[in-house]
């Protein structure tokens, strides 16, 4: 599937996403403040979390294919320490990026990687591992800006790759949708759309064009739409905002089904 954004790009927008992440810690009232969209976490918390996940990725990336994250990555982050000082804090999370961006500069865009998602829309490559950091440090960017009262909206460049990213890699699956066949359409206010179909064979995602006018019934109406920024639609997603925040057509009840739907791959 043809990337959206380039390898470059991606990289660039981890690295001003982690900067943004940064920026607002630094201006929150302290490391101790509740992330409300990560239930249980305060600020200390959501930054070893993001760093963390910045060295375990490296070292995947690193490593080279594999059926499995290496076992020295997976056991530095169980026992990873980190300082309790902000600025300390901040500058090891600095540092942590860093490592993530050398390990994919050093890879390219197509080498392969060990990665918990299927295979089937997003390859298992550094090249995915980039684009799907750059949603994690914006999504996270926004829980620690919530948290200190200030929420933004997402980059548009991020945001309009991202509903597709989402779609690509945290929902296609080869496991049968346990219920009956229906179809949902995301439509970014930006523009783009897209329909993720799920049946016996799985869910997976396709670009579509944007909605016009109904001219009578259509017998290929999605169970479900759901319209909104890109922003929104990203933050919807990753279960930050309701969808109450967004306009749905159709049977909001299937949304139920596919965020309680737990493929088997």
């Amino acid at each position: 599937m043809e990337r959206s954004l380039e390898f470059p790009d991606l990289l660039r927008l981890i690295d001003e996403r982690s900067t943004a992440f940064r920026a607002a810690v630094a201006a929150a009232p302290g490391l101790d403040a509740q992330v409300p969209t990560c239930p249980g976490w305060t600020l200390f918390d959501l930054v070893k979390h993001l760093g963390g996940g910045d060295r375990f990725w490296a070292a995947i990336v690193g490593a080279g294919p594999a059926d499995a994250p290496p076992a020295e990555a997976a056991a530095a982050r169980a026992a990873l320490e980190v300082p309790r000082e902000r600025e300390a804090l901040l500058a090891w999370l600095a540092a942590s990026t860093q490592l993530l961006l050398s390990a994919l500069r050093e890879a390219g865009p197509d080498a392969g990687c060990w990665a918990w998602w299927s295979a089937l829309q997003t390859p298992r490559t550094s090249g995915g591992v980039a684009r799907h950091r750059v949603q994690e440090t914006a999504v996270h960017t926004y829980d620690v800006q919530l948290a200190a009262g200030a929420p933004q909206p997402l980059p548009n460049e991020v945001a309009l790759d991202g509903v597709e990213e989402f779609l690509f890699t945290c929902v296609a699956s080869p496991s049968a949708w346990p219920h009956k066949p229906t179809a949902f359409d995301f439509h970014a206010a930006e523009g783009p759309s897209w329909r993720l179909t799920v049946d016996g064979d799985g869910a997976r995602s396709t670009r579509i064009p944007a909605p016009t006018a109904a001219t009578g019934e259509d017998s290929d109406a999605p169970g479900a739409s759901v319209h909104g920024t890109a922003s929104e639609l990203v933050l919807y997603l990753y279960d930050r905002i309701q969808a109450d925040s967004l306009h749905v057509d159709g049977d909001a009840g299937l949304l139920d089904l596919l965020r309680a739907w737990e493929p088997e791959e």
